[in-house]
């Protein structure tokens, strides 16, 4: 019972003095998780397939365009203007991912259409 109490207390101790430490270490620049996100997207919309969309094709092409804007800007001032590009790459992205994903619905909802009234046809001529 006592070691169900401590192992708990022991690991918030040790969280709590990792979490106190100086880094006294060289300062080193980590990633934007914009730029993770606007990457992420990109690759989404293009496994998708928004390249054989016109309209989706035209957003990921801003958006890829946004991005290598984004990751051109590389002086501390340019950060606000970068962070900017990166959401609206993120925002073109996502938009041609759901123009793509729209497109797919439309495509399937027609050819089930077209099934049941291929269905419908043959049912009343058996009838």
């Amino acid at each position: 019972m006592t070691l169900r109490l401590w192992i708990p207390l022991a690991a918030f101790m040790f969280q709590g003095a990792c979490a106190t430490t100086k880094n006294t270490g060289p300062v080193v620049a980590v990633p934007s998780l914009g730029a993770e996100d606007s990457a992420g997207a990109i690759r989404a919309a293009e496994e998708v397939g928004a390249a054989h969309n016109p309209e989706a094709a035209l957003h990921l092409q801003l958006a890829k365009e946004q991005f290598e804007q984004a990751r051109r800007l590389t002086s501390p001032d340019d950060r606000p203007a970068s962070t900017r590009l990166l959401l609206r790459a993120r925002a073109d992205a996502d938009l041609s991912l759901a123009l793509t994903r729209e497109n797919a619905s439309k495509l399937e909802a027609q050819a089930a259409l077209e099934k049941v009234k291929t269905l419908n046809d043959s049912l009343q001529q058996n009838n």
